[in-house]
């Protein structure tokens, strides 16, 4: 595939681009290669492209969008029965002029950060977390950003001893009629019962090389077809990028990301996300509890109608 083939010399094109003074007479030369080739390599990605993007190690995680995007943000731990999931980074600060409280899944950004946080993957207590912010938030009246990027909830022995399938359950049953404006942002994968616990909500943001999915590629071609069929081959049956999840409905609005994939959060991108968060945080506390609980009803009962 034209992405697996192209991206190792798109690195070291890079690298050499670094170590190049701009004034030198190959500095402009490997910057239009450069370019010529992310346009050739990006320009037509097929849906497993995307799922490699999405889970790329150079991909921002969301401890890097949080300290973009909030100022004087403060973590809250525990779920105040059994631990703190290090795989959840909660707490409150400010959007703008505006208290909100964050509720995001974390990947580490190397491999002991990996570890303490479990590649992203949530257990009973991390969801438990969350619920109990997320009611703490609507007795404040505090809007709620939720940043999902998981494969999926923990699957261990002791996640299952504790509760994982009523943690997440609980979860969909109570954001559903929180009173208080819900924004979701689908960051890179989101994958199974895991990232449908932080996905209920009056809006959903999903970036433009994130994925959404019941389950993995690889799971699903182990479950359908036996491994016969390669990994590669079943994404586009699994409809999980972003252009078709905004056709289900299931998602609103696509962020647009830079050619190859968001790998930092510049000002400008952080400006026009922080803005487009505000506007529709404003449009949403317009409502009434009622209105606002109805029409997030309605835009789940909507899914799969072919609205």
């Amino acid at each position: 595939m034209i992405l697996s083939e192209n991206e190792n010399k798109i690195t070291s094109l890079e690298q050499e681009l670094l170590n190049l003074e701009s004034d030198d007479p190959r500095y402009n030369e490997i910057k239009e290669e450069l370019k010529k080739l992310k346009i050739e390599t990006y320009s037509n990605l097929s849906a497993w492209d995307r799922v490699l993007i999405a889970r790329s190690e150079k991909r921002i995680r969301a401890k890097q969008l949080i300290d973009k995007l909030i100022t004087d943000f403060i973590e809250l731990h525990g779920d105040q029965y059994f631990s703190d999931d290090q795989s959840i980074i909660s707490g409150i600060g400010f959007l703008g002029d505006k208290p909100v409280t964050i509720l995001a899944q974390a990947k580490g950004e190397n491999l002991n950060d990996n570890l303490k946080r479990n590649f992203g993957m949530t257990s009973p207590e991390g969801f438990r977390k969350t619920l109990r912010l997320a009611k703490e938030a609507e007795k404040f009246r505090r809007p709620i950003i939720t940043i999902v990027d998981t494969s999926g909830a923990y699957p261990g022995k002791g996640a299952e001893e504790r509760g994982q399938a009523r943690a997440i359950a609980q979860n969909l049953l109570e954001f559903s009629s929180l009173k208080t404006p819900v924004i979701a942002i689908i960051l890179s994968e989101g994958g199974s019962g895991g990232a449908l616990a932080l996905t209920v909500s009056d809006y959903v943001f999903m970036f433009e090389n994130a994925i959404y999915s019941v389950l993995s590629p690889e799971g699903f071609t182990s479950i359908l077809f036996k491994d016969k069929v390669p990994v590669s081959e079943v994404c586009d049956v699994m409809k999980l990028t972003s252009h078709d999840l905004k056709d289900y409905g299931i998602a609103d609005e696509i962020i647009n990301e830079p050619l190859g994939g968001i790998r930092y959060v510049s000002n400008d991108f952080a400006n026009e996300l922080k803005n487009k968060l505000i506007n529709k945080i404003d449009e949403l506390e317009k409502l009434s509890d009622e209105e606002l609980i109805n029409n997030r009803y309605e835009k789940y009962r909507k899914i799969g109608s072919g609205r």
